[in-house]
């Protein structure tokens, strides 16, 4: 089951609910009581990396092996990390 954000439009509070895709979103807010809730928008906090079905499986040709060829750092810096580890993200 999906994990979704919500934030009271009216006192700010803000508060995770482990819900099926098919519930009803959440109204009331928990701290105020006010039918102010609104779902916010949140990534995915995990990333799929080494090997595994779809590595062995279903990859052909030089595409397969793509967790040894990942090098760490260079993938962060590339895609805007801190490049310098001020972050705390170790990059």
């Amino acid at each position: 089951m999906p994990i979704y954000e919500y934030k009271c439009t009216e006192c700010g509070h803000e508060l995770e609910a482990l819900q099926k895709m098919t519930d009803a979103p959440l109204k009331d807010c928990p701290e105020c009581g006010r039918p102010a809730l609104e779902k916010q928008v949140s990534a995915a906090g995990f990333r799929l990396k080494g090997s595994g079905w779809y590595e062995t499986d279903f990859k052909s040709g030089n595409r397969k092996n793509v967790a040894e060829s990942d090098s760490g750092g260079s993938e962060k810096k590339a895609a805007g990390g801190c490049a310098g580890g001020t972050c705390g993200c170790g990059g």
